[in-house]
């Protein structure tokens, strides 16, 4: 086999391909047992048909078809491996030249990772907010903690504003009550906001047994987005009381016995949340910057492909178990179909980059992924998943994805080699260390790089 490789630009390639036909031999030999296998030919067992029978009655055309496409694969794997491409995705292949006895020829075009260099990144410089918490910060987390141990009392007066009520409504459109308008037993807090507007102003000031009539616009169900007249029945007013903040509230919520002591671990636990998303913000600025250093051609159809692939997971997965299409969402988005393929293409490119680059990283640094890193990230992972990490190691394993999760741990370590190298500060000018490599895997991932494998897939003649 003989083959050559013309660049037709930084990111493709054309395979030329020439093959001996003696080097078919072992593929005819298999296409005659094919077609043996699925073929009756009267006077011969089935398996027993010989080659000059099958020429006869089906045509050498049929057999030779047969063998190119078996043999395909196996001779544009060779002139891929030859030529030391690093390819993208599936080959287009156009057979050029087919004599039987003599040539099968036959080219091949197909992405391959463009080569890119790496700049000197040490000088990269980013600025994060510092890590600050006010007393109102930690006020305001001990206020969330006491409301989830609120209590709730009957009262025989009219409902005011925090009150939790229990309500019968019912929707009319043009004086019709609407099938699905009607519900009854409804939970609801006053001033939440929770269901339709108006509701509050009609209930407050109403009392056990009282009802009241209001106008709004539907959010959801077969009328949506009209106007209807709702009545609503109170049945029952609760109060809402809210535990005194004391040493009893401390023991009652927490494994802290005084009050001071919640409030110092409220404080701490903030300042940890804190630090977490100021190493996430340094992460994506620092990452920003290095996009910024190195020049990336970009595959066209693996960026035709990514933004279809996003496209289609939006739609089908994300929207489809919200109820929605893509009009709806734009329309709640506030956004033009334009607008929204702009954002995709330019979410897809920077995904590609982000993985063309890290990848080039970890070549050029020799990172290696250990069992334990890869353990590790396979466990939050299958956390994220709502999986047990069993359960997600199997269908990684499976589904032939362990490369992908390696891949994805090797570009978190290459971002941390990144951020390691930059200047981080922040926003009070101060030089902050940043120690939390573990979590870099998680920014990247959250980067959507996309994964762009798949050149030992078959192609097709």
């Amino acid at each position: 086999m003989k083959s050559a490789v013309e660049t037709l630009n930084p990111t493709r390639v054309r395979l030329t391909v020439e093959v001996p036909f003696e080097e078919l031999k072992d593929s005819l030999d298999a296409a005659y047992k094919k077609i043996n296998q699925q073929v009756t030919v009267k006077g011969f067992r089935q398996g027993k048909i010989p080659a000059r029978v099958i020429d006869q009655r089906f045509g050498r055309g049929a057999v030779l078809e047969e063998a190119v496409n078996d043999a395909l694969p196996k001779f544009y794997t060779e002139a891929v491996n030859e030529g030391e491409l690093n390819v993208l995705g599936q080959p287009d292949v156009d057979i050029t030249e087919l004599k039987d006895g003599e040539l099968l020829a036959f080219t091949a075009e197909v992405d391959i990772r463009p080569a890119l260099e790496i700049p000197d990144y040490s000088g990269i410089e980013v600025e994060v907010d510092a890590v600050e918490v006010s007393d109102e910060d930690v006020t305001k987390s001990v206020e969330q903690l006491r409301e989830r141990f609120a209590t709730t009392s009957p009262v025989e007066r009219a409902a005011q504003d925090g009150d939790v009520l229990t309500l019968n409504l019912e929707a009319k459109v043009d004086g019709e009550v609407l099938e699905d308008g009607v519900a009854e037993g409804v939970t609801y807090t006053v001033g939440s906001g929770e269901l339709l507007d108006g509701i509050d102003e009609a209930v407050t000031g109403v009392e056990a047994g009282g009802s009241a009539t209001f106008t709004s616009e539907l959010k959801g169900g077969s009328a949506e987005g009209k106007e209807a007249e709702v009545k609503v029945e109170v049945t029952e007013v609760k109060s809402r009381e809210l535990p005194e903040l004391d040493d009893d509230f401390a023991q009652l919520a927490s494994e802290f016995d005084t009050f001071e002591d919640l409030q110092a671990d409220s404080r701490k636990r903030l300042e940890q949340m804190k630090k977490y998303d100021q190493a996430t913000q340094a992460q994506e600025k620092v990452l920003d910057e290095l996009l910024k250093l190195v020049e990336v051609p970009m595959p066209e159809k693996l960026l035709a492909d990514e933004i279809e692939t996003r496209k289609h997971n939006l739609v089908n997965h994300q929207l489809g178990q919200m109820g929605l299409d893509l009009a709806k969402y734009l329309e709640i988005q506030g956004k033009s179909e334009e607008e929204f393929d702009a954002e995709t293409k330019e979410q897809a490119e920077k995904g590609i980059k982000t993985q063309f680059i890290l990848d080039e990283l970890v070549n050029k640094e020799k990172l290696n992924v250990s069992q334990e890193e890869l353990t590790e990230h396979l466990m939050r992972r299958a956390q994220s998943s709502g999986m047990s990490p069993d359960q997600f190691a199997q269908a990684v394993v499976e589904g032939g994805q362990v490369p992908m999760l390696v891949g994805e741990v090797a570009r978190g370590k290459a971002l941390a080699v990144v951020v390691e190298a930059a200047t981080v500060k922040d926003s009070n000018g101060e030089v902050i260390e940043l120690d939390d490599e573990d979590e870099t895997a998680e920014t990247v991932e959250a980067s959507e790089a996309t994964e762009a494998e798949g050149a030992e897939e078959k192609p097709e003649a």
